[in-house]
């Protein structure tokens, strides 16, 4: 299956460590690090995302029908299940909701306002019923949990993590900056290489935003409990700011939750779920995700179709109407009047990409550390950017940044003799057609072309070597 998932567009393998265990999940790695060495022209990176600090109702023997207007409870207090009070996992609830709150089950299947609360109980009012199962997740609207983002489950995960060699960490309900240093030092403690991604998910993480995404490797907007603890119709103008904020910080953006919702029963999309995916592609997101639909959907294949058909069609349209993004170190660059290596290298990927959408090329680039590959990628050339590396855990996290495909080859001493190994194993994988013209880009240090710190941007024709 994950080979078929591949095949039909799956960039990267999202680890769930809110469900199964260390043995599961050490299945579906050793399946994917199978597949990336044994396929020359596609890559899976690997996700691992962290439970973080759920707050969930306790187990019930079965489920309780909760109707509009009826009293019901949740105690701290544990291993209760009554028709009117079960527990939650978590002692401190008490004190973190107040009378007046909205309480959210399942992200807002039910909820309930809170009346009154005693030492270890809180008593509220059904306003909208449902079936009450066990483990629902909870809310309290406009507040989050005074949990640390980082559980002892999640470092047990974190190292499960290392001694696998992952490429990305989704960390779950970040609310400040510190939790991404405090891993990221855990990390460098570890000598790992591996990627840190916030999920943006609580009310807490909003005033803390560019601080969070800034501090990180990337973004994921977690609309799921985004949406329970703030206003439903905050998260599209979130979702939107969330993603402008990762494109002016060069981070990548991946849009998450209930994007084929529907397809988990059903074989077919709704009509709102693929304007979702277009509106997020739109958005210029770097990745959209796929939960439930792959996880234990009933159509995992089909979603995963839908979800790669929509966004090629939506891509399709976009080369003459979208607005490249304005790069922070742009900005920073312009008012100083002062150039470094960076801001060249990022005007010389934006002079890159306007060139090769001007002629309508695809991109070639050589890189070792995978910079000139991400630059690229967030000015978002309507072409294809094939990213040649030697390092395969530079590959890897190639896979999640929009419009590149990563490919490993072994670099020569010779610069030629690599510009002909790349060409050929283009047309071998009938990306390229002999005839056809390149935009072929090299910069930095660690050049194939010279020693020194240099920028190129050449025009070849593809000959078969």
């Amino acid at each position: 299956m994950i080979w078929k998932l591949a095949e039909a567009g799956m960039n990267v393998a999202r680890l769930n460590m809110s469900h199964g265990d260390h043995n599961s999940h050490q299945k579906t790695i050793d399946f994917v690090k199978e597949y990336n060495s044994q396929s020359k022209d596609h890559v899976i990176a690997i996700m691992l995302d962290t439970k973080g600090p759920e707050v969930r109702s306790g187990d019930v023997p079965q489920p309780i029908f909760l109707k509009e207007g009826q009293e019901f409870n949740f105690t701290i207090k544990r291993g209760v299940s009554t028709e009117d009070t079960v527990s939650v996992n978590y002692d401190d609830f008490v004190n973190d909701v107040d009378a007046g709150d909205t309480l959210l089950v399942d992200g807002g299947m039910m909820s309930l306002s809170v009346k009154s609360k005693t030492a270890d109980t809180v008593k509220c009012e059904v306003i909208d019923g449902g079936e009450l199962k066990s483990r629902r997740h909870l809310n309290v609207r406009g507040k989050s949990a005074t949990l640390p983002s980082i559980t002892e489950k999640d470092w047990e995960d974190i190292k499960f993590g290392v001694d696998n060699k992952i490429d990305f960490y989704a960390v779950s309900f970040v609310k400040d900056a510190q939790v991404v240093h405090e891993l990221k030092d855990y990390l460098r403690s570890c000598n790992a290489d591996i990627h840190v991604i916030v999920k943006i998910e609580s009310a807490d993480s909003i005033p803390n935003l560019h601080s969070i995404v800034a501090a990180s490797d990337g973004a994921m907007v977690a609309r799921g409990d985004l949406g329970a603890e703030l206003p439903i119709e905050d998260v599209p103008l979130l979702q939107e700011e969330i993603i402008r904020k990762c494109q002016s910080m060069q981070k990548p953006v991946i849009v998450a939750t209930n994007m084929l919702e529907s397809m988990i029963d059903h074989p077919t999309p709704t009509r709102a779920e693929v304007s979702d995916i277009a509106i997020a592609v739109r958005e210029a997101t770097d990745a959209i995700m796929l939960s439930g639909e792959t996880a234990h959907g009933k159509y995992p294949l089909k979603a995963v179709k839908v979800m790669h058909t929509v966004a090629l069609r939506t891509e399709s349209t976009l080369s003459s109407r979208l607005t490249r993004p304005i790069l922070s170190s742009d900005v920073q660059a312009l008012q100083s009047g002062e150039y470094g290596p960076s801001d060249l290298s990022a005007m010389f990927a934006s002079h890159a990409t306007m060139m090769a959408d001007t002629v309508g090329l695809p991109i070639i680039v050589f890189t070792r550390t995978g910079s000139m590959a991400i630059l690229l990628s967030h000015y978002r050339p309507s072409s294809t950017i094939f990213a040649f590396t030697n390092n395969e855990r530079i590959r890897q996290r190639l896979a999640l940044y929009q419009g590149v495909q990563p490919i490993y080859m072994p670099f020569s001493d010779d610069a030629e003799e690599t510009f002909s190994r790349a060409i050929n194993c283009l047309l071998n994988g009938k990306f390229l057609r002999n005839g056809e013209y390149v935009t072929l880009v090299q910069s930095g240090t660690h050049s194939i072309w010279r020693n020194e710190s240099t920028h190129h941007i050449q025009v070849r024709k593809v000959v078969q070597g």
